[in-house]
């Protein structure tokens, strides 16, 4: 990694906006950022090849690099395969078109959402279906970024990295999504970092409660994740790499029952070493202490709390460039 690596923003972040892509990048360039990668994008245009040439030549004129392509999940059974073989050739398409070197792509949303079977099924079948689409990547010069989502440990996210091949596969490196899994963020980039296509930061709070363990995600520089260690460790065994801000705000705090069996049962593939690591940063840990708009209620909301939910994710998605500008050195455009 670059002794200043490019420093940019994840666009989920800010989703309660509603912008439409070409505002997403106006942002960034607004903010000074080098990168922006679109996520979930909403614009009515997103399917459209004459939309991403309008991305692609807007970034250009703008000076931001632009990633972007999302390829979701593996299918719950076999016979989504197809629908999702076509949907990856899909999003290398698009991935040319906007002019991005990346598709992003998840085994599952999390260990309840894996096809049915085993850990080790799941995986030689993520690996067969990468594989099949192979010769299309690497012919655009794309590559899979796998993330490391509430589905897989670190170190089986790197095995189908492996096997299924480092030149054009790698590591989309998030670390909000490894709490969710039992496992301290640094073990996440010491295992995932050098095949890593990206990183992407997000600030946690772990601590125990009286059966268990509590994690929920926080703005950049306001949880317990030493930031300072982990961009520190990027630097020394990452690629060169853009990093991306990506606060997720808003949502309660999830309860990890790892004392109670029948929800342990669930991760007889986890190591002791890790969860002693967890464990750590838990026993270290305290419940966020800032305010925090609720986004996940029932019901329709009313106009004021909409409002709100658009001002705290703005001024997380600000305050988290500034913690990554002037505590972790990150960036280079806003430099001068």
């Amino acid at each position: 990694m670059d002794a200043q690596p490019p420093l940019g923003y994840n666009t989920y972040s800010i989703r309660a906006m509603r912008w439409r892509d070409v505002e997403l990048l106006e942002y960034a360039a607004k903010l000074k950022l080098d990168a922006v990668y679109l996520q979930d994008s909403i614009d009515p245009g997103n399917d459209d090849p004459a939309h991403w040439k309008e991305l692609k030549e807007t970034a250009e004129r703008l000076g931001v690099r632009l990633d972007g392509g999302d390829a979701g999940a593996l299918p719950h059974t076999a016979d989504g395969m197809a629908a999702t073989q076509a949907r990856m050739r899909r999003a290398i398409q698009h991935a040319v078109g906007i002019g991005s070197k990346l598709v992003r792509f998840r085994v599952a949303g999390d260990r309840a959402s894996l096809p049915p079977g085993t850990v080790e099924q799941a995986m030689e079948t993520m690996v067969k279906t990468l594989k099949s689409v192979r010769s299309e990547a690497m012919d655009a010069g794309v590559k899979f970024a796998i993330e490391n989502h509430k589905d897989l440990v670190c170190r089986e996210t790197r095995q189908v990295i492996d096997e299924a091949g480092k030149e054009f596969v790698g590591s989309y490196l998030d670390t909000g999504n490894p709490v969710f899994v039992m496992e301290d963020p640094m073990e996440t980039v010491e295992t995932l970092g050098p095949v890593a296509a990206m990183l992407h930061l997000r600030d946690s709070v772990v601590y125990e409660t009286p059966d268990g363990v509590a994690v929920e995600w926080v703005p950049l520089g306001e949880g317990v994740v030493d930031f300072k260690a982990i961009i520190a460790k990027a630097k020394e065994i990452c690629p060169a790499i853009a990093v991306y801000n990506k606060p997720i705000t808003g949502r309660p705090p999830v309860h990890l029952s790892i004392y109670k069996r029948e929800f342990m049962e669930k991760w007889g593939d986890m190591r002791g070493s890790q969860l002693a690591r967890f464990l750590a940063l838990a026993r270290a840990g305290h419940p966020y202490e800032g305010t925090m708009v609720i986004e996940d209620v029932r019901g329709k909301k009313p106009e004021a709390y909409t409002e709100a939910l658009k001002a705290q994710q703005v001024a997380h998605m600000e305050a988290g460039v500034e913690y990554a500008r002037t505590v972790l050195d990150l960036g280079v455009r806003w430099r001068g």
